[in-house]
């Protein structure tokens, strides 16, 4: 397993694609870099941003919708150019953006925590047609978001408590209908996660090299190793999803460390043995 290019990431997020396009994306988030990769031909493109982001989605209205430190953002996907779409929190310095997945309705449940992780200081939302709802605060940081194939249940952690949650959706809007229970608990630090095909959870867990799956019981059925411990978020890519991407970060690490560890920060392509599944475009709405 080998890194797909040369760069290395403080604080690797967001991986998302578009099969319309064939386009991978993912983020810089302290260095304030977008990068994009066409899977077909393996070129890779980096984007210097103005402002901080973390992920980014598709639109209805074939729009790219970058999630950053202050908002939503629509981007032109030729020029780059930021259109200012919804601020989120933009009166709070302290705050960012973090995890972020569009529900199979076209909602796009999105994120906050702060800079330094302060405790409680975050929060999870749902943005659809336009309105932004809080779903939930009190979250210091806010991970896992994704959802089963059918709509009717969502996934999230606040990665210390050490446990993925769950709660059931309405298929049709991306809404809350209960209360978070537990679904997998005792994890080292569960980071980003994605659903596949067949409603599988994957789950990067920071600190360890591992990308776990679980079935929709929550029962562990798999274990994915690459060679970098920080790893912060999958996302499937490639037209017949049987690629999956993976993020990490070298973040904490001291440069003797780094050095070390070379492929800490890298971005991973590796392919696997089923079928994954891709987040549809945001519904905004017009």
């Amino acid at each position: 397993m080998v890194a797909i290019d040369a760069n290395r990431l403080e604080l690797g997020e967001g991986p998302g694609y578009d099969p319309a396009t064939d386009l991978a994306w993912w983020f810089d988030i302290p260095s304030r870099r977008l990068f994009t990769r066409q899977i077909a031909t393996g070129e890779t493109m980096v984007h210097k941003l103005p402002i901080a982001a973390s992920a980014m989605a598709t639109t209805t209205q074939m729009q790219q919708l970058l999630l950053t430190e202050d908002g939503l953002y629509f981007r032109d996907p030729v020029s780059g150019l930021l259109d200012i779409h919804l601020p989120i929190e933009a009166d709070n310095p302290r705050m960012r953006s973090n995890d972020a997945r569009v529900h199979p309705s076209g909602a796009f449940w999105i994120s906050t925590m702060s800079w330094e992780g302060e405790i409680g200081a975050g929060s999870i939302y749902r943005y659809y047609r336009g309105k932004l709802e809080r779903l939930w605060d009190g979250i210091t940081i806010p991970n896992a978001i994704c959802f089963s194939p059918d709509g009717r249940t969502a996934y999230f952690t606040d990665t210390p408590t050490r446990r993925i949650m769950h709660v059931e959706t309405d298929p049709s809007n991306g809404s809350v209908l209960g209360r978070p229970q537990d679904f997998v608990t005792d994890l080292h630090w569960p980071d980003g996660a994605v659903t596949d095909q067949a409603g599988n959870l994957w789950v990067a867990i920071f600190g360890t090299g591992q990308v776990l799956g679980f079935d929709p019981t929550g029962r562990a059925t798999h274990e994915l190793n690459l060679p970098a411990n920080n790893l912060t978020c999958p996302a499937f890519v490639g037209r017949d999803a049987q690629q999956m991407l993976v993020t990490s970060a070298f973040f904490g690490l001291d440069p003797i460390s780094r050095n070390q560890s070379p492929d800490e920060g890298a971005t991973f392509v590796l392919p696997i043995g089923f079928t994954g599944r891709f987040d549809p475009p945001v519904d905004i709405g017009h």
